[in-house]
């Protein structure tokens, strides 16, 4: 009966959209021979083929059903309200309590003609309901927003601080013993937030955990110290480090499934004036990798790259500092490579995602396993092409450098402020101008920088600053500024996502002969390569800016030094 009276609203809906010059007679027509060939919503499917988008369906929904279409990214959810629907419900029936109107609980739901589940929730908040009207995907963002793991966190913590047995700390893995769950949870939670890591630091009166959440580290949690070397000890019997030992530094790596994806944690401990500290850093298997075009490249470099990374042999360096996303860059670069005809072999520390047809190695010191080593282990099994993950010492330059010039295409990072300095880095690690000018094709130096939330997005009058920075590198007038007003799915902040800012050097015949006379000064090569038309990673932002990508305070932020 309720799946008949929701088949009838829609194909409404439909007429209705037709009827409003939204979609055509004919459109209309095909979509719902699609939905019975395919099943599904006839909504759902007028959605996929971009026939409409899912604000303007909401908005005839409201019309059709006279309910009220409620914006969620904008609408601050009320916490007395969420705690009278559980989360298995509102995630069952896609819909989210936002606010206690007097003696009603308002609600947000994708099928506010649903009337089987509103005397459910009538039942459940034990309270009268009023309705309104959500789109699918905003809701099911505010219930990841907005049920945090809080209240459940609260409820393990109160069980395992007034008494904690040894035996707690055990890997059973039948047990769900109060430390266990509270661990889960904390990453759960951060895997929602697409945080990429979790900071467990002991403060003077209490634990702080807080969430890397696009680069920036947000305070999430407040807990007991009491529960800090609970915690602790059980990060380090996941990562299979030596609980006894609190004082030197310790990482490792553990496995965990949530919402039944695959999470890999890199877990690393050190000694602080309050007690041990923790981060895990979060990788998520079922993240497909970026590719090349979705860094954020400019349509001129990403060519220019593309075409570089068909060389058959030479040295491709990706430089910039930690956490500048050079890894991201690496993997999307070997995802272009041919893998069936070329031998591709990896040396890595550590191997972040796993690649099909493609030879990874990890480094392990302990076992005599270095980057140097690896590399030239590399040399004997019949490579084309070779990643090594980070040029950090002269051996490893070494072995790289001779890599490259025995006929591989060698691609690697390497810490450098950007790209001309690059130059100066592989001096110093003891690489002769010679062997840079033969085998070294091209360096590519970045920076991430947060976007500006798409959902919040408005136009804006930048400081007198702002327009002066812009104006000097763009030579211009500053045209409209964008900036996010923040809202409930930036968690206020404006932005939402990062994206890189880069600058791609290749090595012409003028920059060869300047490094063989001993004249590539960094001031030099950096007037060759600019006249050679490479654009500068603030160029880069700054044409970003102008897109409404980001926004100037980034830019500055991230190359305001280079």
């Amino acid at each position: 009966m309720a799946m008949s009276t929701e088949t009838k609203i829609e194909k409404e809906l439909g007429e209705m959209l037709v009827e409003n010059n939204l979609i055509t007679g004919e459109q209309l027509e095909a979509s719902l021979e699609l939905q019975v060939e395919r099943g599904g919503k006839l909504s759902e499917i007028l959605i996929e083929q971009g026939l409409v988008t899912p604000q303007g369906l909401g908005a005839m929904l409201s019309i059709k059903l006279n309910v009220p279409l409620i914006d969620l990214k904008r609408h601050a959810v009320q916490p007395d309200a969420l705690r009278l629907i559980p989360e298995e419900i509102a995630r069952k029936h896609t819909l989210i309590p936002i606010d206690v109107i007097g003696d009603s609980l308002l609600v947000v739901m994708a099928s506010p003609e649903d009337v089987r589940t509103i005397e459910d929730i009538k039942a459940q908040a034990k309270m009268k309901v009023e309705v309104a009207l959500g789109i699918p995907a905003d809701i099911e963002r505010a219930i990841d927003l907005n049920y945090k793991s809080g209240g459940a966190i609260e409820k393990q913590v109160d069980q395992f601080v007034p008494l904690v047995e040894e035996a707690e700390l055990r890997p059973e893995p039948a047990a769900r013993t109060p430390v266990i769950q509270t661990l889960d949870l904390l990453i759960a939670q951060a895997v929602r937030n697409k945080a990429s890591d979790i900071h467990i630091e002991p403060q003077e009166d209490r634990l702080r955990v807080r969430y890397r959440i696009d680069g920036i580290l947000h305070d999430m949690y407040s807990l007991p110290m009491a529960t800090h070397a609970q915690l602790v000890s059980r990060v380090k019997i996941m990562a299979e480090m030596n609980i006894a030992e609190q004082r030197r530094p310790q990482d490792g790596q553990f496995s965990i499934k949530v919402g039944g994806r695959d999470i890999d944690i890199r877990a690393a401990t050190m000694e602080t004036q309050y007690g041990e500290r923790a981060v895990l850093r979060i990788l998520d298997k079922s993240l497909s990798l970026l590719a090349l075009p979705e860094l954020g490249m400019l349509p001129d470099v990403l060519r220019k790259y593309q075409q570089v990374l068909k060389s058959p042999f030479g040295l491709i360096l990706v430089g910039g500092p930690t956490g500048s996303g050079k890894t991201t860059t690496l993997y999307a670069s070997i995802n272009e490579l041919d893998r069936n005809e070329n031998n591709i072999l990896t040396v890595e520390d550590p191997i972040e995602y796993r690649f099909q047809g493609i030879n990874q190695t990890q480094v392990n010191p302990k076992a005599g396993m270095t980057f140097e080593g690896g590399l030239r282990s590399i040399m004997r099994h019949d490579p084309d092409i070779i990643l090594v993950g980070e040029i950090r010492d002269r051996d490893t330059a070494a072995a790289a450098v001779q890599a490259a010039l025995t006929g591989h295409l060698v691609l690697s990072s390497i810490h450098a402020n950007d790209a001309v300095s690059v130059f100066s880095r592989l001096m110093n690690l003891g690489v002769e101008p010679y062997l840079i000018s033969t085998t070294l094709i091209a360096i590519v130096s970045q920076r991430m920088v947060r976007r500006v939330c798409p959902h919040c997005r408005a136009a804006y009058q930048p400081s007198e600053d702002d327009r002066a920075a812009y104006r000097e590198e763009m030579q211009e007038e500053p045209a409209t500024f964008y900036r996010g007003a923040g809202c409930n799915l930036c968690f206020n902040t404006g932005y939402l996502g990062r994206t890189g800012l880069f600058e791609l050097l290749l090595l012409s015949g003028e920059i060869k002969k300047m490094m063989l006379a001993g004249n590539a000064n960094t001031e030099d090569a950096k007037a060759q390569a600019l006249s050679d038309g490479m654009v500068t990673m603030k160029h880069d932002g700054m044409l970003k800016v102008r897109q409404g990508i980001t926004t100037v305070s980034e830019v500055l932020g991230s190359v305001a030094l280079h």
